[in-house]
């Protein structure tokens, strides 16, 4: 793990983005660059860092942390579904293959928690009892287990937000996805978090929850934009979790959790990050990145200049 100290030394540096002549056409979303090159896209991982849906400020090394741990889940959930990478040729990058996306966004939740005017806990806690058409059993608390894994589909965001909550049924019957591609997609989604929360109990994490994205390319599904990172999914050190306090996050939630209890929820001018705090955030990246892997991480340095040029060294794209 870097020290406290590296972590604070790196922040002048983070990644903000990176800007390539005649690649185009570039699409920026919240926390990633994508570009077209023939038939394939350049993923580029940015330091930038999103909660409630804006871009909040920089995290140190984050870019790299989901870029690469997303390879190494990639490679390992090759037998449930295969993915779109056809390489990642640096800590930052990914080239993959194009595919015609799916238009929901497949979350998979083991506990029922969150924050969000979306999230599982919110909702019930309002009194929904069949969320996202889920039927569940009245007395649960927050950040009890379910009693069995959910998939809470929403349509992809639009505009820097969720357009909708959907219900299984209404994907199929307003043919969002047709009936025997949603099955499949459910199916992997599944077995996909079960892999997940293996692995990160044997990491001493609870995996909460995760966001999947599927696309299809000449009829076959692939798994696709990131995988069990500490931005799509919310983990949970284990031994804080019972313990009769909010469990820690080792995540994106405790940046988000942070701002809630800074009374923002994504409206007006969010507070100002200390230095401190970024590298706590930083250090939660890592960390969980180290825990899953069983990997120390080893952050590719940036070399010395103005941004282009120092960004531009992170896509020696092959061929």
């Amino acid at each position: 793990m870097l020290s406290h100290a590296e972590l604070l030394a790196a922040i002048p540096a983070a990644l903000a983005g990176v800007d390539l002549p005649d690649w185009g056409p570039k699409a920026s979303g919240k926390v990633r660059d994508i570009y077209r090159r023939g038939d394939q896209l350049v993923l580029v991982t940015t330091d930038r860092i999103s909660a409630f849906d804006r871009v909040l400020g920089l995290i140190p090394y984050k870019g790299q942390v989901l870029n690469q741990l997303s390879a190494w889940w990639f490679e390992r959930t090759r037998d449930i579904v295969p993915n779109h990478v056809v390489a990642v040729p640096d800590p930052n990058v990914t080239l993959a293959q194009e595919t015609e996306t799916v238009p929901v966004e497949v979350v998979v939740r083991g506990y029922i928690t969150g924050v969000t005017t979306t999230s599982l806990w919110y909702l019930y806690e309002h009194g929904d009892r069949a969320p996202y058409g889920i039927p569940l059993p009245d007395g649960l608390h927050k950040n009890d287990p379910l009693p069995q894994p959910v998939i809470t589909p929403t349509t992809k965001a639009s505009g820097g937000a969720h357009d909708e909550r959907l219900t299984r049924d209404e994907i199929v019957k307003r043919d969002i996805v047709p009936g025997a591609l949603w099955e499949r997609i459910e199916q992997a989604a599944l077995r996909l978090f079960e892999r997940g929360q293996q692995v990160a109990r044997s990491a001493g994490l609870i995996l909460v929850d995760t966001k999947y994205e599927f696309g299809l390319l000449n009829g076959e599904l692939l798994l696709i934009d990131e995988v069990h990172t500490p931005d799509s999914s919310r983990f949970w050190i284990a031994e804080t979790y019972g313990s009769g306090h909010e469990p820690a996050n080792y995540d994106k939630e405790y940046l988000r959790e942070w701002y809630a209890a800074q009374g923002y929820r994504g409206d007006g001018t969010p507070p100002s990050m200390s230095a401190d705090f970024i590298a706590q955030v930083a250090a939660r990246y890592i960390g969980a990145y180290e825990r899953l892997t069983g990997l120390a991480f080893a952050p590719a340095e940036l070399p010395a200049g103005d941004r282009i040029a120092r960004n531009l060294v992170a896509l020696r794209v092959p061929g």
